[in-house]
């Protein structure tokens, strides 16, 4: 049951990518170009969504568990670290050079488009990159 609840909860997000157009860069990069030909759709699509989210954390968080899990696991970590601003530096720079974030990305591969698909390779190796550079901090170190 968890595997169609998540199937059909990334289903209906990226519909809703889609309907809002969050899938054509051309959006995304008009909204980040203020100096410019603004395009303003994007402020619209995030007031939804953090519109949403809100009433949803409400009346979620009222259950002592969630419906599929035995218990809800939230992130513990509060601090603002190198590693947290360093990634969102980086999501921030493939997104303003590329007009894409995972999500639409991935909402977008169905086009087959050359560009969506150089994203989503380069997205791959960073998050591959990222965990072999993980994993090599937290090895011990050879005797």
């Amino acid at each position: 049951m968890q595997i169609v609840s998540g199937l059909f909860g990334g289903l209906v997000f990226g519909i809703g990518l889609a309907v809002s157009g969050m899938t054509d860069p051309a959006v995304v990069l008009g909204f980040l170009d203020v100096a410019g030909a603004w395009n303003p759709a994007l402020v619209f699509v995030l007031a939804g969504a953090v519109l949403v989210t809100f009433i949803g954390y409400r009346l979620v968080m009222r259950r002592t568990a969630p419906l599929l899990a035995p218990r809800f696991m939230l992130p513990g970590a509060t601090a603002l670290d190198a590693e947290l601003l360093g990634g969102a530096a980086i999501f921030g720079l493939g997104w303003g050079l590329a007009g894409y974030c995972p999500g639409p990305a991935i909402a977008s591969v169905s086009a087959l488009h050359t560009g969506t698909l150089a994203f989503l390779v380069a997205m791959l190796i960073g998050m591959i990159g990222t965990r072999l550079v993980r994993q090599s901090r937290t090895r011990p170190a050879a005797a």
